[in-house]
């Protein structure tokens, strides 16, 4: 069985407290980009992990290992699985991609062994192996609060295009958090940003974009600056880092920039991506 793991960005993230297990309290508008991983599991003698990046883990420190021994130990199955990884989306970049593929991996132990799971019993497991996954479960526009496992999905249609531009640097979503409670971060209107969206108000789109975390995240990765002062002068209507970084999205409805840009800041040798955000 094969299944796409969609990456997300963050077009609104507020941090609104940090919690006594250490954890915080968001507010965020997370919404899925059509740039995914893909994911292969088949039932097999033995769990067993390859992937096309000689960087990443085979063991349950990769998300799909670790979504199938949760899974395992709520559902008591003895299967294994063979499970082949054609990565895409980058690490440590704001983009969801190791939940994304946790996720996608959920999905398929759950048709493959007829769990037959309900929506929120897919968050629950999906929260134990990582706060992003069950947003990556329900891929769809959503206003989501909480650590990221309280989703309220919305409709929307925009009308624009992004661009992501990553520096080769990423970044640690807990120093980005770390250092953030040290300083003193915006708080965007997040509800702002989902009205905007199901409006299709394309500028209150642009006015509402904003993230806690970004500050932080430059001044771990500066890197992050230079590629948002980029875009910004390049034309984009919008720029804003998504997550913990350090990808960075351009926005705009000019589709030549877009095709401008992107051979531009690839030729400088970042990593660079076209997508459109994904709406059912």
């Amino acid at each position: 069985m094969r299944e796409r793991a969609y990456a997300k960005i963050n077009l609104c993230l507020n941090i609104k407290d940090t919690r006594a297990d250490g954890y915080h309290d968001l507010e965020m508008i997370m919404v899925p980009i059509d740039f995914y991983d893909v994911l292969e599991m088949e039932v097999s003698s033995e769990t067993t992990l390859s992937n096309n990046r000689s960087f990443l883990p085979v063991n349950e420190k990769n998300t799909v290992i670790k979504a199938i021994r949760v899974l395992r130990d709520r559902y008591g199955f003895r299967e294994n699985f063979a499970c082949t990884l054609n990565k895409h989306i980058p690490t440590r970049a704001g983009l969801a991609g190791g939940s994304a593929d946790a996720a996608a991996a959920i999905r398929m132990i759950n048709r493959m062994l007829n769990l037959h799971m309900s929506r929120q019993e897919m968050i629950e497991a999906g929260k134990e192996v990582g706060a992003d996954v069950p947003f990556c479960l329900i891929n769809q526009p959503a206003f989501v609060q909480g650590i990221g496992e309280i989703i309220e999905p919305f409709v929307c249609h925009p009308d624009f295009e992004i661009l992501l531009v990553k520096p080769k640097r990423g970044v640690s979503t807990k120093e980005a958090f770390a250092l953030s409670d040290k300083t003193d971060p915006i708080h965007p209107d997040c509800m702002a940003m989902c009205r905007a969206l199901i409006e299709n108000d394309y500028q209150g789109v642009i006015s509402s974009l904003g993230n806690s975390l970004e500050d932080a995240a430059v001044q771990l990765v500066p890197e992050i600056r230079s590629v948002k002062e980029a875009l910004h002068a390049l034309g984009f209507d919008g720029v804003l880092m998504s997550g913990s970084g350090s990808t960075v999205f351009g926005i705009t409805q000019d589709h030549a920039l877009l095709e401008k840009a992107s051979q531009l800041l690839y030729e400088r040798k970042y990593f660079v991506r076209r997508t459109r955000i994904l709406t059912r």
